[in-house]
């Protein structure tokens, strides 16, 4: 058993309607494995196969085949365990309007068995920022106010790992920025935190690694910054007091440049060549700089480069 591991999926797959000839494969042969502690993005399309694998994490949805690991554990055969490892957050805003947090949270608490004198209700309700919201109705807060009151049910149980499906879904700027903050206090007492998203920005701002999933495979899972250089490209963006300088050096070093209206773009690979020796090409080209801008690979480029059919 990996003690580093939270989550272990072995060739995972999920058919629908598999006694039919019109069969639905939503998962194929899928296998990762998630760190503990981490902050984990699952990206892919609309009906790319993410929120079966979470069902079938929440026992909602039947497996086909494959085996799962929850903390060390086995899902088929400790289910009951496994649950009790997972908190699971919803994209639905699924909450009775007619309750309040505390009350929700208690009952949420009820559900799993916890007694009464051993509930940490009000201190996660501190820990979401819901204190001051503890004995409103649940039908007067806010959009953002409700997805932290899911996250607060999903940790009733104090359960090591958190599953967030599209968790700032629907969420304006400031409440998502305030959203990532309580994922990011939640990780750091070493909660692992597994997010779906569609907000490629959101995923590359939280997640040290991610997986991408389409069309039910698993089409790349690493570290952020390695799957952001699967594409090797860099740009450089001048804009340029002059037009007079000379560009062979770049041509030596199989750079390719373009130059219009006095910006010049040069795209490297920095694979191949080092930031520094750009820099020196620039200096001996005689280039007048009025001003410079970098355009790193960003995630979503790899997105689309990976999922585009």
């Amino acid at each position: 058993m990996d003690n580093d591991i939270a989550i272990s999926v072995e060739n995972l797959k999920k058919i629908y309607s598999s006694n039919t000839p019109n069969q639905k494969v939503a998962l194929q042969d899928v296998s990762l494995s998630i760190k503990r502690g981490s902050i984990f993005g699952l990206l892919g399309p609309n009906g790319a196969g993410k929120s079966t694998f979470i069902n079938i994490l929440a026992d909602l949805v039947r497996k086909t085949s494959g085996k799962i690991t929850i903390m060390g554990y086995d899902h088929e055969k400790y289910l009951k365990k496994v649950k009790g490892l997972m908190g699971i957050v919803p994209q639905e805003l699924n909450i009775d309007p007619f309750f309040s947090p505390y009350e929700l949270l208690e009952i949420q608490a009820g559900l799993y068995g916890i007694p009464k004198k051993n509930r940490k209700t009000e201190s996660i309700l501190e820990l979401l920022a819901l204190e001051d919201k503890a004995h409103a109705y649940a039908r007067t807060l806010s959009g953002g106010m409700r997805r932290r009151l899911l996250i607060a049910k999903s940790m009733v149980h104090d359960p090591d790992i958190l599953i967030l499906d599209e968790p700032t879904a629907g969420v304006d700027v400031e409440l998502r920025t305030n959203l990532w903050k309580n994922i990011n206090k939640l990780n750091k007492l070493g909660k692992t935190i597994i997010i779906t998203t569609h907000y490629l920005h959101e995923a590359e701002e939280l997640c040290k690694e991610v997986g991408i999933i389409d069309d039910g495979k698993l089409i790349a899972s690493d570290t952020t910054y390695n799957i952001k250089s699967m594409i090797d490209n860099r740009q450089i963006v001048i804009n340029t007091f002059n037009s007079n300088f000379k560009l062979e050096i770049f041509k030596k070093m199989n750079i390719e440049t373009i130059f219009n209206n006095n910006i010049l773009e040069i795209n490297y690979k920095p694979s191949e060549v080092n930031f520094n020796q750009v820099l020196d090409a620039i200096h001996k080209s005689d280039i007048q700089i009025k001003d410079m801008s970098i355009n790193e690979t960003n995630l979503e480029d790899v997105f689309l480069k990976l999922t585009k059919s």
